[in-house]
This record gives C-alpha cells, sequence and structure tokens, in this order.
C-alpha cells in the first residue's frame, strides 16, 4: 500500500445538501458515512422538505476533495437518500442565524445597542443585565459579528449553521 500525500491546497470547507426520506436512522446513517471516511461534520441542519415525506440536509465539512467524492458516491447509494450535491463554490443562498447573550452595565448598554443597529442584528429580549441579539446572514458576516462583540461580557453564543438553496429554478439536492 503505498502513503498518500496530502496537500494543503486539497483540503477545503464543503457545503453538501442532500434530500433524504424523513425516517428515524437516517441522520445517524449519513454521520457514519462522514466519520468512517474521517471528516468531521462542521454544520448539520435537517429541515423538513416540501412533502412530508421527505427531509433537506445542508452539511458543511472540512476535508480533501478526492474523500468527498468518494463520500458524495456513498451517500447516494444509501437507500433513504435521495440525492446528494456537493455545492461549493456554487451560486447559492447560504444564511446562518445567531444567537448572541452579553451580560452588560448601564454603561455599555448604549453602545452594545449601537453596534447592534450597524451591524444589522435584532434586539430579541433585553432585561436590566442582558441583552439578547438575533445576528443573520453568511457565515462570514455572523462570524464578524461575534468577532466583534467578542470584546464584551460575551455569556453565550448558539449558531443553526448553514441553510441553503438554490437560486432559480434549480432544485437544492
Amino acid at each position: 500500500m503505498s502513503a498518500h500525500i496530502t496537500k494543503s491546497s486539497d483540503v477545503q470547507k464543503h457545503t453538501i445538501s442532500l434530500h433524504v426520506a424523513n425516517r428515524p436512522g437516517v441522520l445517524i446513517r449519513i454521520a457514519l458515512v462522514f466519520a468512517r471516511r474521517g471528516y468531521n461534520i462542521d454544520s448539520l441542519v435537517v429541515s423538513p422538505a416540501s412533502n412530508p415525506n421527505y427531509s433537506m440536509m445542508n452539511i458543511t465539512a472540512v476535508g480533501e476533495n478526492t474523500t468527498l467524492t468518494q463520500i458524495l458516491k456513498q451517500l447516494n447509494k444509501l437507500v433513504d437518500v435521495v440525492h446528494a450535491t456537493d455545492r461549493t463554490g456554487e451560486d447559492i443562498l447560504q444564511k446562518e442565524l445567531a444567537l448572541i447573550k452579553l451580560s452588560c452595565t448601564q454603561q455599555d448598554r448604549s453602545e452594545i445597542l449601537q453596534l447592534a443597529h450597524a451591524m444589522r442584528c435584532d434586539i430579541v429580549d433585553i432585561s436590566e443585565q442582558v441583552v439578547m441579539l438575533q445576528a443573520t446572514g453568511s457565515s462570514e458576516e455572523v462570524d464578524n459579528v461575534t468577532r466583534v462583540l467578542g470584546v464584551y461580557d460575551v455569556i453565550e453564543i448558539i449558531r443553526t449553521g448553514k441553510v441553503l438553496m438554490a437560486r432559480g429554478a434549480e432544485h437544492t439536492a
């Protein structure tokens, strides 16, 4: 057996969409395909499809392009997978949501709220000591919001992961 040398340019973040049967155990079988190939899933979103018998999955993972090709072949062979597609580099609509909970003093409140407004965040909850914001946008936009607000006392950040949809009349998966 020959050793495979990985080139760093061959490793990238992949965005994969799947159309799957809405049945128990589908998620674990899909996750096992990634795990067996050494791929770590960074983000996973599952939502109902227009037909309640099916679901849409969006997966973000980092790894080698050649390994992803094998993963896609294996995913498309699974009985419950209708179709799996690598959407990396395609012109697709991608959004992510984050809820950010900040501890704030009366002195910081005005500055935090101004920053939130400037970064197009929604204020979803506010109390005497805590402000909760909602940020939506591309992963990069949400990263920027969390980076800017990171100088304050961040209590908690929860992110959804990417949701995506193909533009135009094309189906996503």
